[in-house]
């Protein structure tokens, strides 16, 4: 019997919920956020959410405005029925109906995390290699990103006795297009699939 599933926008604060509780990172992105709600059954049980992104160039290599393009920045879900790929796909015909300027969508996997996009290989979007990220640390038990270690604990110098573990690690990338055009201009960067996480 197929669950029912409802999608639609939230607030900040229901989607904060969301990934506090069921994101790895349990942090909120910063910037202008695109926050969608997911029901099943009549209950609750996540958040997709899209936003700027953490790169200010991110969409110059594919000649798009900042405006042109955003970055699936958060898929924080409980335990659920339906596949994750369908509520992402939900959610992105959603953001193309409603928001027609955008173009084109960017996510990264997590090499950290293990995670290699196996939801975006299900979803046939374009993988385009690893890349380098900018140094994590490890504090309190969980990563965290450079720009939290420094909003939080006000920077590196703070740990001087014993600096926490630093990993500059790999994110795979992602790209999925919104409009044909845009789909004919990347799928030359098609790369095959990455099945293993522990790559380098």
């Amino acid at each position: 019997m197929s669950s029912k599933l409802e999608i639609g926008y939230v607030n900040q604060e229901v989607a904060k919920y969301a990934v506090l509780h069921w994101h790895y990172s349990e942090r909120m992105p910063n910037g202008k956020l695109i926050r969608f709600g997911v029901k099943e059954d009549g209950k609750f049980i996540g958040a997709v959410i899209y936003g700027s992104g953490a790169n200010n160039n991110m969409l110059k290599p594919y000649g798009l405005k900042h405006t042109e393009g955003c970055e699936l920045v958060r898929v924080a879900l409980c335990k659920h029925k339906t596949p994750v790929s369908r509520i992402v796909a939900i959610t992105l015909k959603m953001l193309k109906k409603d928001f027609p300027g955008l173009r084109l969508v960017v996510s990264y996997a997590d090499t950290r995390q293990n995670h290699v996009g196996t939801i975006y290989q299900a979803m046939n979007w374009v993988f385009t290699g690893k890349i380098k990220t900018t140094p994590d640390y490890f504090v309190g038990g969980k990563w965290i990103h450079q720009r939290t270690l420094n909003k939080v604990y006000g920077g590196i110098t703070k740990f001087e006795k014993r600096p926490p573990q630093r990993d500059g690690g790999l994110r795979l990338r992602y790209l999925y297009p919104l409009d044909q055009d845009m789909r004919e201009q990347i799928e030359s960067l098609r790369k095959p699939y990455e099945k293993n996480a522990l790559v380098v």
